[in-house]
């Protein structure tokens, strides 16, 4: 990291970035974007294009309004920031090197990504919904285009990412890729949650969709195509735990790890809170003798456990924008394809010709769950959710199928879900 400040330091023009989606995480790659060496947020766009406007005026930005590509370009130019309502214009925008996708619509970061990706950007993607979707088909249009897709730092799948690299580095093979979470409620709707979503400035679906645990299996089901691993049963196995240290207790390694193929899990409620781990399996003897004389605990051998207490979001967003744009590098992409997904389970009872409302709402909670060699599953992807009507009766956390609902085949985000899966297929052979 020192060294990519370094780059960054020296660079003569900055990278010029824009971002789609100025909610809460927007805001703050906004502000880290100008106070970052050798990066320049040039443009903002957001469907509230208010929200742009105050984000901008929070920060102190010299701003202006645009509508067109023309005007966007000549506000650019002129040093100012660029604010529209359409992630489109921004994403064929010719005046900026990196697109920052924050939006929480699954459709639009699939739509943005493509425009920025044919337009010659480097693209990434905050969007972790969009990228379990649409994800083998957007790294291989980066690879034909010679630009780089990758997920954003910050958040866990790249934090873990790089935890898992520093594990391999020093020799360790990975057992499993985890996640801690602190509360879970699989029922939490956008109503329930007003009062922790109010107090944490967060949009009601978005805290539902963390409350019921959705959002902790779309960013293990990313590590999982990232990284080449797999979920020992559909929705992990999540024990709860007081520390870290408890995954010795908690989970029998010998038996759930086959001894080549990692594992994606979590626990719940342990300390450090909103920090993830890495378990790793070393069995050689004068390494094991050297980890004990250490005064870090990282368990008894020859599991041993590496934590890393926090993930920042914002705060360490701009390293991915940097490694695309000056190393041409990925911090984390779905190289494996389809080894996972996320499929749709019932919140409550739900009665054939209901339309199902997708991520964070009243109808649904996603799994995660391993997909046979072809990428594929008979479950409906809990991404692909919003707007199905379900042709029978579904009981309560029953898994919902694509054969239980009506999905309009002729949608983009379904069109482009099907490419996703070829792709992966060829990824597989």
């Amino acid at each position: 990291m020192f060294g990519l400040l370094n780059q960054l330091r020296a660079l003569r023009e900055p990278i010029r970035v824009a971002i789609v989606g100025v909610g809460a995480t927007g805001r703050g790659l906004l502000l880290q974007s100008t106070i970052t060496p050798g990066i320049r947020c040039v443009a903002i766009a957001d469907i509230r294009v208010e929200r742009a406007i105050s984000a901008a005026e929070r920060f102190g930005c010299d701003y202006r309004v645009t509508h067109t590509l023309d005007a966007m370009h000549d506000a650019i130019a002129q040093g100012k920031l660029a604010i529209c309502e359409d992630g489109d214009l921004v994403a064929h925008c010719e005046s900026l090197d990196v697109l920052i996708e924050a939006t929480n619509s699954v459709p639009a970061g699939g739509r943005h990504a493509i425009a920025a990706l044919e337009h010659g950007k480097h693209v990434v993607m905050m969007n972790y919904e969009a990228d379990l979707l649409f994800g083998p088909w957007l790294t291989q249009l980066a690879e034909d285009r010679q630009r780089v897709y990758t997920v954003c730092d910050g958040d866990q799948p790249a934090v873990l990412k790089r935890l898992v690299d520093e594990v391999e580095l020093m020799g360790f093979k990975l057992v499993m890729a985890g996640n801690i979470k602190g509360y879970l409620d699989r029922y939490a709707n956008p109503t329930t949650i007003i009062p922790e979503a109010d107090k944490r400035g967060l949009d009601y679906r978005m805290c539902a969709s963390f409350t019921d645990g959705t959002k902790l299996c779309v960013e293990m089901a990313v590590v999982a195509n990232g990284l080449g691993l797999r979920t020992a049963t559909p929705g992990m196995l999540g024990p709860r735990a007081a520390s870290v240290l408890d995954v010795f207790d908690k989970f029998d390694f010998d038996e759930i790890w086959d001894g080549e193929c990692g594992l994606v899990d979590y626990i719940l409620g342990a300390e450090p809170r909103g920090g993830v781990f890495v378990v790793g399996y070393n069995d050689d003897v004068y390494r094991q003798e050297a980890l004990v004389t250490f005064p870090s605990r990282l368990g008894p051998g020859p599991y041993y456990v590496f934590a890393r207490p926090y993930h920042l979001v914002h705060f360490e967003a701009m390293a991915s924008v940097a490694e695309a744009a000056l190393n041409r590098r990925a911090v984390l992409k779905p190289e494996f394809g389809f080894r996972t997904n996320v499929y749709a389970h019932a919140k409550r009872h739900l009665r054939r010709s209901e339309t199902l409302d997708g991520v964070g709402g009243y109808t649904c909670y996603g799994l995660i769950e391993n997909c046979d060699t072809g990428g594929w599953n008979t479950g409906l992807p809990i991404c692909l959710a919003d707007g199905a009507v379900l042709k029978r009766d579904v009981s309560r956390d029953e898994k919902i199928l694509l054969d239980d609902v009506e999905l309009d085949t002729g949608r983009f985000d379904v069109q482009l879900f099907y490419r996703a899966v070829n792709q992966s297929q060829r990824v597989r052979i």
